[in-house]
C-alpha cells in the first residue's frame, strides 16, 4: 500500500511498517472486507479457476495477495513497492503463508517493470491518496494501464473527498480511533498527521476522470467506509 514518490515512500519506515496492519484496521473500518471483496470482484471478472497474472502496485505488507491467493490458486502475483521496510514485512508474511513461489517481488515502481510486461489484472489499494497532486496520480494510473492487457481488470481503493469538506465524516473518523482505545489527544494527533500527509482525490467524479484519462472504463464502486472507496474498472479494449 505504498507505491509513491520517494518523499512519500519514506513515510513507511520500519516503525510504521511494523504497526501498519494493526493501524490500518483501525483507520479503515472494514479493512479485511475490502480486501476480501477485491478478491471476489477480480475472480468474478477474470473467471474463477483459470491462470492469471496479477500486478499488485504498492503491495505494502502483502494483504492483497494474502486475501486473494487462497481464493485463486492458479494466479501468480507481481508485487511492487518502493518502501523497503514494507516489502520486508510482505516478504515475511508471504513466506509464512507458503506463497513465495507464487509471488515475484520488485522493490521500486510500476514504471520500473519491463515495458512489454502485460498482466490480466492489477490492484492499487491505499496508495493514491499518498501521492501529492494530480500529476503523480495520473502517472501511476497510466503506468498501470500500460502494463495491463486490453480489457484487463483493475481495482482501485483508497480515500477520496477532501477531508475538510466532510466535517461530520472527519468527526466520525476521530471517534473510530477513540472507540479502538485511543485517548482524545491521541485521536486528534492521528487526524492531524493524516490531514498533513495525504492528498486524496476530491470526489468520486475526480476518480472517474483520472481513470478515464489513464485509459480505463467508467468504474463501479463496490465498497465504501467513511472517506474510503473501492472501485473496479477495466482497461479500454
Amino acid at each position: 500500500m505504498s507505491e509513491a514518490p520517494i518523499d512519500s515512500a519514506l513515510k513507511f519506515d520500519p516503525s510504521r511498517a511494523g504497526e501498519y496492519d494493526r493501524q490500518s484496521r483501525i483507520a479503515l473500518a472494514g479493512y479485511d472486507a475490502c480486501h476480501e471483496l477485491t478478491a471476489c470482484m477480480l475472480s468474478s471478472t477474470l473467471g474463477s479457476g483459470a491462470p492469471a497474472q496479477i500486478l499488485v502496485a504498492g503491495v505494502g505488507t502483502g494483504q492483497e495477495i494474502l486475501s486473494i491467493a487462497p481464493f485463486e490458486p492458479l494466479w501468480h502475483f507481481t508485487a511492487v513497492d518502493p518502501a523497503a521496510p514494507m516489502m520486508e514485512v510482505a516478504k515475511t508474511r508471504l513466506a509464512e503463508a507458503n506463497l513465495t513461489e507464487r509471488t515475484t517481488l520488485h522493490l521500486g515502481y510500476v514504471e520500473d517493470l519491463p515495458e512489454d510486461a502485460r498482466f490480466d489484472a492489477a490492484t492499487l489499494i491505499g496508495v493514491l491518496h499518498h501521492l501529492p497532486g494530480d500529476a503523480a496520480k495520473k502517472k501511476i494510473l497510466s503506468s498501470l494501464a500500460s502494463r495491463l492487457k486490453p480489457g484487463g481488470a483493475f481495482v482501485l481503493a483508497g480515500n477520496c473527498f477532501s477531508y475538510q469538506s466532510h466535517p461530520r465524516l472527519l468527526k466520525a473518523w476521530r471517534q473510530r480511533w477513540i472507540m479502538q482505545g485511543a485517548s482524545a489527544e491521541a485521536a486528534d494527533a492521528k487526524l492531524a498527521k493524516i490531514l498533513a500527509g495525504a492528498d486524496p482525490p476530491h470526489s468520486e467524479e475526480a476518480i472517474a476522470e483520472l481513470l478515464d484519462e489513464a485509459g480505463f472504463e467508467p468504474p463501479t464502486r463496490f465498497f465504501a467506509s467513511l472517506f474510503w472507496g473501492a472501485w473496479l474498472t477495466r482497461k479500454v479494449q
